[in-house]
């Protein structure tokens, strides 16, 4: 399929290109993967909004001009992976051997940590003294921070001229009141979506949405401290669609965690799944919800045209005609499938071999998204949002 074809699409020009990109660590090469497919389809968003690993994807994305943005991804990406193992793998490799590959693999990382990502504590935390970030995180991720300064431009993503950058949106919690707060290049750095506070978005802004407790520590950022976003909702979905629209929406949903799954045969199967569920985006629950905004606000406008002209400035009325948006949007949804040699440590999990494969499989999905027939004769919503899950589940 080419990149015209992949625009072609009904009132395609008009929408607004939003990437929303879930956390959860090592599976953020596919992610990248997705990204690099969309570009090549001429697909590039204008908002991309992150949690977690999602976040320093969309930073990537973000802070860097469009012919850039993939070279910046993969240099992230193979600086990141290991080859502390071997950094390819037979093809005769079986499911048990490939399990044990990854397993040793993810254990080298809980040792040794990651190249420009972080490193174990010395001495450990349990040693360190109370009270002080050392004290309260196995990881050091500094090495995170001198990488989000040499691969992103955050002069580029905090320019005052929307039509230089792309909107950027990172999620992350307050340590200390537990509210889900947003980082929002566009002026909106919220508790409560429309607060309009300006702040300049930098490397610990991004940090401060991956500091997953307690292997990273909470990242501190005026006066108040921050944990990873996914404590709270490992996906920006939600905060992207109670957005004001001026236009439809086209918004790409890539999650590394299905919510979907076989039933566990052992406990480590148990922890893989628990994992799942924990992490998973509830897609369906938000969009449900738009839907019943969007049909309340149809009935209100339908109601309206029935009243006589008095009311045209009721406060009341003028309330439902505002709940929701005359805005369409379609949801491209992406989800990463484990595969059966994947296991609870597939998130941290950062073998070249496995972020390669990852990688390869975001890449994949896009086309075979793309070259759907639901995707190709797609038309505007007709009830104002519509979901498209067009990559099949892997089968055992």
């Amino acid at each position: 399929m080419t990149a015209s074809a992949a625009r072609a699409k009904p009132g395609a020009s008009q929408e607004q290109r939003t990437l929303v990109l879930q956390g959860g660590g090592a599976l953020g090469a596919y992610q990248a993967g997705v990204y690099e497919a969309l570009d090549a389809h001429g697909l590039q968003p204008q908002w991309v909004a992150g949690i977690s690993i999602g976040a320093i994807n969309a930073a990537l994305i973000a802070g860097n001009p469009p012919e850039r943005r993939v070279a910046r991804l993969r240099e992230f990406w193979e600086g990141v992976s290991s080859n502390l193992l071997a950094p390819t793998l037979p093809r005769s490799y079986g499911i048990a051997a490939r399990e044990l590959f990854n397993e040793s693999s993810a254990a080298l990382v809980a040792a040794l940590g990651v190249p420009g990502f972080f490193t174990p504590r010395v001495p450990p935390a349990p040693f360190q003294p109370a009270g002080t970030p050392g004290a309260l995180s196995y990881y050091d991720t500094a090495p995170l921070e001198q990488t989000l300064e040499r691969l992103v431009d955050f002069d580029l993503i905090n320019s005052p001229d929307p039509r230089h950058r792309v909107r950027l949106s990172v999620g992350a919690v307050n340590v200390r009141t537990g509210n889900f707060v947003y980082f929002d290049s566009d002026g909106q750095d919220t508790v409560t979506p429309r607060s309009g506070r300006t702040r300049l978005i930098g490397p610990r802004h991004i940090m401060a949405s991956g500091a997953l407790p307690p292997g990273f520590a909470p990242v501190e950022i005026e006066g108040e401290h921050y944990w990873d976003g996914g404590l709270v909702s490992n996906t920006p979905l939600q905060y992207v669609l109670d957005q004001p629209l001026q236009h439809d929406m086209l918004v790409v949903q890539v999650d590394l965690f299905s919510a979907r799954g076989p039933l566990p045969t052992n406990l480590s199967e148990v922890a893989g799944r628990e994992k799942d569920i924990r992490f998973a985006s509830r897609t369906r629950l938000n969009t449900d919800v738009i839907a019943q905004r969007q049909e309340l606000t149809h009935a209100a406008q339908r109601l309206a045209r029935k009243l006589p002209a008095r009311f045209a400035d009721d406060p009341d009325l003028r309330a439902l005609l505002e709940a929701g948006s005359p805005a369409a949007i379609t949801i491209l949804h992406l989800i990463h499938r484990s595969k059966l040699y994947e296991t609870q440590s597939k998130d941290y999990e950062f073998s070249r071999a496995t972020v390669q494969e990852h990688w390869a499989a975001g890449v994949a999905d896009v086309r075979r998204s793309l070259a759907d027939e639901h995707w190709i004769s797609r038309g505007r919503p007709a009830a104002g949002i519509r979901t498209l899950d067009l990559t099949p589940p892997l089968k055992a």
